[in-house]
């Protein structure tokens, strides 16, 4: 390996840093010039953090294993009732339990 990175990896890189810059800039400004915003487009906007958070929770849930899984439900399950900071605690400790145990 005699570059540390190759040409095509640091365009890929830019472009996506630039897609995310005008994404976001983009909204704002969209946004800032509406006298209000239209029902549809304000249930839009209110959905945005769900997809997030099944963005980032499925490919886990899928992929990570049985211990993951489970860890999962639980989380799931304490976080009806408890705040962040419990629920990533019990989160944590049935996670280690669970690999301690089915591996």
């Amino acid at each position: 390996m005699d570059t540390l990175f190759h040409m095509q990896t640091l365009l890929i890189i830019a472009a996506g840093a630039i897609a995310t810059y005008l994404t976001r800039v983009g909204g704002y400004v969209f946004i800032t010039r509406m006298k209000r915003i239209p029902p549809r487009a304000e249930a839009a906007l209110n959905a945005v953090p769900a997809a997030v958070l099944t963005t980032l929770v499925a490919p886990a849930a899928v992929t990570g294993g049985l211990d993951v899984s489970l860890t999962m439900a639980v989380a799931l399950l304490v976080g009806l009732r408890l705040s962040l900071l419990p629920v990533l605690a019990i989160g944590w400790v049935v996670v280690m339990v669970l690999r301690q145990f089915i591996g």
